[in-house]
């Protein structure tokens, strides 16, 4: 119960400092930086190196890719049928369609299920959403969008981006059964330990809620899937036909749960795919997920 209310409080503390008007403007992103270039490179290759590969990870690894692909199929086709805007449908699948699983996801995993969650944690995020942010939402934005991506720049970002290229050397270190320094462990459990505050405040930073615009349909449709519809599919197929249970379907879950993607938003909002909407997707859902987290948590016992 302590690590939900220090969720909670950080959140909190971060919408705060918005206020603090001596702060650098800029904050949130040396969070961000921090976080991307220190904090999830550590988690790689603390966690990573120790994870037992088993063919049953495939499954929730293969929740981020679901989720994707079904927002692109459902909002793809409501929006043909409906003739909206392709900036709106191109903002709703990619928005919709990417889950918070790192700078959100991993603190709340933690805290509800231990360390060891956070090891399946970090495989959905570095081979299902991270890939899917840098690749597939950039093209499903070029497609939607006026500008285009070179694929090779799609490339570049995949493999020039520090989170992914530990996750490559983690997994490595894996297959050869090459484990971490003992000496320098207790370094990588300090900055290990930054990441439930540090996220958490840099996500309170960015969290901007427009209370006129709480009345959009689009804005209601595209947190229904992503906090309601998406899980509970995800709950329903892996315990029925895959016959999926305990911790990995608990993460699984919980995972597929999580408040749209800030990366996912500033996809949409740098191709012009309705930024307001993309920004509102973010702020609303971050803080409204965790009423709908409490309700997975309770269904997955």
């Amino acid at each position: 119960m302590l690590n939900i209310i220090l969720i909670v409080v950080f959140l909190i503390v971060g919408i705060f400092l918005q206020r603090v008007k001596a702060l650098p403007h800029n904050l949130a992103t040396h969070l961000n930086n921090y976080l991307i270039y220190i904090v999830l490179p550590v988690l790689a290759l603390k966690y990573l190196p120790e994870v037992d590969l088993k063919v049953e990870l495939i499954l929730p690894i293969g929740t981020a890719w679901l989720s994707f692909a079904l927002s692109w199929i459902i909002f793809g086709l409501i929006g043909k049928k409906l003739k909206w805007k392709d900036s709106l449908t191109g903002c709703l699948i990619i928005v919709s369609g990417l889950a918070n699983t790192s700078f959100v996801g991993f603190p709340i995993v933690q805290a509800l299920y231990g360390q060891e969650a956070v090891k399946i944690a970090l495989l959905i995020d570095q081979a299902g959403s991270f890939i899917i942010v840098s690749s597939v939402a950039v093209i499903v934005a070029s497609i939607y969008s006026e500008g285009k991506k070179r694929k090779r720049d799609i490339s570049k970002k995949i493999l020039t981006f520090p989170p992914f290229s530990f996750f490559v050397i983690a997994m490595v270190m894996n297959i050869l059964q090459l484990k971490i320094p003992s000496i320098i462990l207790p370094a990588f459990d300090t900055i290990a330990a930054t990441l439930t505050p540090v996220a958490l405040v840099a996500v309170g930073l960015q969290v901007k809620v427009n209370v006129q615009a709480m009345g959009s349909p689009f804005l209601w449709m595209g947190l229904g899937y992503k906090l309601l519809l998406i899980p509970l599919i995800v709950y329903l197929l892996y315990t029925t036909i895959f016959q999926l249970e305990g911790l990995l379907l608990k993460v699984s879950v919980i995972e597929t749960a999580m408040a749209p993607m800030i990366t996912g938003s500033i996809i949409a909002i740098s191709h012009d795919l309705e930024p307001k909407l993309a920004s509102l997707l973010v702020g609303v859902g971050i803080p409204l997920s965790f009423l709908t987290l409490a309700l997975w948590y309770f269904i997955l016992g």
